[in-house]
């Protein structure tokens, strides 16, 4: 299943969503696996982005209805990378 990195940066709304009720980070990524995505591993950072989570869908249609519906909240900015395996990376070439 293809890989997507998604970076987030928060909104003042969204930080104080998550200031609230902290478990909101969770209930999220449920919230993704509903929507055809699974959220394979998240990390908080520190920097230009809160968040950095690695996400499997299906086709990179399903990953654009996540990145919509997740950006049209409004707690959120999103920017999507494809992931490419760095061994078929290297096959490619």
């Amino acid at each position: 299943m293809p890989t997507f990195i998604m970076l987030s940066t928060l909104t003042p709304e969204g930080v104080q969503t998550v200031k609230n009720n902290p478990q909101r980070i969770r209930e999220v990524n449920s919230e993704v696996e509903q929507l055809g995505a699974t959220v394979k591993a998240q990390w908080a950072v520190l920097g230009r982005f809160d968040f950095v989570s690695i996400v499997e869908a299906p086709d990179e249609s399903t990953m654009a209805r996540v990145s919509l519906e997740l950006g049209s909240r409004g707690t959120g900015r999103f920017e999507t990378l494809s992931g490419i395996p760095i061994d078929d990376f290297i096959a490619s070439l």
